[in-house]
């Protein structure tokens, strides 16, 4: 079974890269523009990245977002947004939008929930209807958003899973795979895959089996062979040993296609996105810098800054001086405490804007140092001096140095 007319929804297009290790850079052609690569997509759960707007947003440089197709199924509706023009148009956002399925927020938010071969079951976490979410209604719905990135539904197993449980999750994953190629050929056939005036949207699968390197692969080799214009590694960050996470990672990408984008789910810590891209992975999304950022806590070339801490109160020093956003280049560490301990919601939207602005920033000297070939060198000095960073904050934590007044 093959999607050779969905992969007409997007061109991927390799630029470079990079010698001894297997990051690369490229561009992403999709239905409301052109996302260069490797990726960060800033989380808007709801058609929102908290405290930012969208201008702010294309400002730092954001040229994709990931909105939640669990949460815009219950509110306020798939239906309601497409009588509305759409996702983008709902939200002002002119640039590309990747919908995660749902799946993983089914499983992670709900404590009633029922799995079997049709699909998922479940109690709205806002009123408690019963409410049921298959491979079909999770691309419809996603179809009715707009979003210019589909994801098909998965099953996300916790870590540790027995081995039965993970091959489980893995045959289910593949089974509903199968049935989304067929209900995509029927609404295309239907004329609803791609409204009038606008491109469809691709559709990436998603690769699961933990940590078990021979599943993983396995999952892959039968993903690719339903020839979807892109692919995922879901499952993976839940707990395991980052060893494991990585080994997996590069295990799978030894069998997905070299000219089809690769998304890694839900990874966001700096140190572990640049490890990432040096294995060859595309796109990546995390609440990790927004939701931080909201509670005090920045990220910089030297890990991470809780600036709430009474070691800033006197600081004038900027949050990164290395940075160029608006908040580090007119506002002082001393000045950001003080609108939090002030409960000014100023502070959360600046913290959050330089976190954004520091993770675009770093994608695009990771594309850079790709493209010139010095990726190798370029990641080796940043995670030296992450790792060093974060070490002096762990001995200043340690030695008492932050705790607050």
């Amino acid at each position: 079974m093959a999607n050779r007319d969905l992969n007409r929804a997007l061109r991927f297009t390799l630029r470079g890269t990079a010698a001894a290790v297997s990051a690369r850079s490229g561009v992403l052609d999709l239905a409301h523009g052109r996302v260069a690569t490797p990726a960060f997509m800033p989380v808007g759960t709801q058609g929102t990245v908290k405290t930012m707007t969208p201008r702010e947003l294309e400002e730092a440089g954001v040229e994709i977002l990931l909105a939640n197709t669990y949460h815009l199924l219950l509110r306020p509706g798939p239906e309601r947004v497409a009588r509305l023009g759409g996702l983008h148009r709902f939200m002002g956002w002119p640039r590309p939008i990747l919908t995660d399925s749902g799946g993983y927020q089914v499983l992670s938010l709900t404590d009633r929930v029922g799995i079997t071969d049709e699909g998922v079951r479940f109690r709205s976490h806002l009123d408690g209807a019963l409410v049921e979410l298959t491979p079909e209604r999770a691309l419809d719905v996603q179809i009715a958003l707009g979003s210019d990135v589909m994801m098909l539904l998965d099953v996300c197993p916790p870590y540790p899973s027995s081995p039965p449980a993970l091959r489980a999750a893995v045959h289910r994953t593949q089974a509903w795979a199968v049935r989304s190629a067929a209900h995509l050929g029927a609404v295309r056939e239907e004329g609803r895959l791609t409204p009038a005036g606008r491109r469809p949207g691709a559709v990436f699968a998603i690769v699961q089996g933990g940590v078990d390197l021979d599943l993983r692969q396995a999952a892959a080799r039968d993903l690719t062979a339903l020839d979807y214009p892109g692919y995922a590694l879901g499952g993976l960050m839940v707990g395991e040993p980052k060893t494991a996470t990585f080994a997996a990672v590069a295990a799978v990408n030894e069998v997905l296609p070299v000219d089809r984008p690769r998304y890694l789910m839900g990874v966001g810590a700096p140190d572990d996105i640049v490890r990432a891209v040096g294995a060859g992975v595309d796109l990546f999304d995390c609440v990790l810098p927004t939701r931080n950022a909201r509670n005090g806590t920045v990220f910089t070339r030297r890990g991470k800054i809780v600036i709430k801490n009474a070691a800033w109160k006197d600081d004038p020093r900027p949050i990164d001086e290395r940075c160029r956003c608006y908040a580090c280049a007119n506002f002082s560490r001393a000045y950001l405490r003080h609108l939090f301990h002030s409960g000014e919601i100023l502070g959360p939207r600046l913290a959050t804007l330089h976190s954004v602005s520091f993770y675009l920033a770093m994608m695009a000297e990771m594309r850079e140092s790709i493209g010139d070939g010095t990726f190798a060198r370029w990641s080796a000095d940043f995670l030296a001096e992450y790792a060093a960073g974060e070490a002096e904050r762990r001995e200043r934590l340690a030695a008492g140095r932050t705790a607050e007044p």
